[in-house]
């Protein structure tokens, strides 16, 4: 069942998107593109398909390794030197709630 401009409009309208007619139009022709492919997408079989194992890859850890820490409070006064106000060792911001 093609896209039309009704239902894409309808479908704008569930979206709570506000789309001109002209756009509407245009989208009805996308949809049908985008939809004929998914269509394609759908037909490759499962023995076509590409089956994937966990001998597939091999796992490798990219973290780095833990090192010494810095100092605590080394960088606290260089931070909050910058923030537009602090008290005490506390940035201070609006209370939003």
């Amino acid at each position: 069942m093609p896209m039309d401009k009704e239902k894409v409009l309808n479908l704008a309208k569930l979206a709570r998107i506000d789309i001109a007619d002209s756009e509407a139009d245009r989208l009805a022709t996308e949809f049908d593109a985008i939809l004929g492919y998914v269509g394609e997408v759908k037909e490759i079989s499962k023995a076509d398909s590409l089956q994937l194992t966990a001998d597939s890859f091999v796992l490798k850890n990219v973290m780095r390794e833990d090192g010494e820490p810095h100092e605590p409070g080394i960088y606290t006064e260089q931070i909050l030197s910058q923030a537009p106000q602090r008290e005490g060792d506390y940035l201070k911001v609006k209370k939003i709630l």
